[in-house]
């Protein structure tokens, strides 16, 4: 019986961030091995690393307060922000 084994590759052009090169190039000085091999490894653990069918318990019991769920939490934090600057500045 004559068993045969394909191996498919994609030839692809990608742009990387310059920190991200920056830390193959700094893998691939430290193993030895070609950038083709450590982004490939790279990409196949980060992948890999999605567990399936993870629940996910809440951090707290009670319902979140209704009289929030309408509110832009970063108006809000720029009012308490101003509300500081406003004590600050009255001492």
């Amino acid at each position: 019986m004559n068993s045969a084994v394909t191996v498919l590759t994609m030839r692809t052009t990608i742009t990387i961030d310059a920190d991200t090169e920056a830390l193959l190039r700094q893998e691939v000085e430290r193993t030895g091995l070609s950038f083709k091999v450590v982004l490939n490894q790279a990409i196949k653990r980060a992948l890999g690393r999605r567990p399936s069918g993870v629940q996910l318990q809440p951090l707290f019991s009670a319902p979140f307060p209704p009289e929030l769920t309408r509110q832009s939490f970063n108006r809000l934090a720029a009012e308490w922000e101003d509300e500081d600057t406003i004590l600050e500045l009255g001492s």
